[in-house]
């Protein structure tokens, strides 16, 4: 009898949970002051873009690498300045979405450890601190 372990993508159910995901974290984003200015004023495309990646990272169909190539995730963000605190903003938008999306365990875990270890490996400007007034 053979073992193969379950991808994340199987775990939730294939796509439509992770569109669940990335609608409720863009809608997150939106209304961010640290992050909104990183993005393009319509969202869309950035949104499609999340989508695919997270689909074929955690273990769905490839369209990401077909479309775009090797996700080369520091080089596509290092013209952002990611800071702790855009980083802090990002991830937290992220858990709630997942939160909000119903994502069960193991897949819950799964999926919160890989956005916490990614999205310190994105900051780019360490030493940036935002100044409040």
């Amino acid at each position: 009898m053979d073992f193969k372990p379950q991808t994340v993508y199987e775990l939730i159910g294939g796509e439509e949970p992770l569109r669940l995901l990335v609608d409720s974290f863009y809608d997150k984003v939106d209304t961010d002051p640290i992050l909104r200015p990183m993005y393009p004023p319509e969202l869309a495309e950035s949104k499609r873009r999340l989508f695919l990646f997270l689909v074929q990272f955690f273990g769905g169909p490839s369209h990401y690498s077909e479309e775009r190539g090797h996700p080369r995730l520091r080089m596509r963000h290092f013209p952002f300045a990611i800071n702790l605190q855009a980083r802090d903003h990002w991830l937290e938008h992220m858990w709630n979405a997942i939160d909000e999306t119903g994502i069960a365990e193991p897949a819950r875990s799964m999926m919160r450890d890989y956005f916490e270890r990614s999205s310190a490996f994105l900051i780019n400007r360490p030493d940036e601190v935002e100044v409040s007034d």
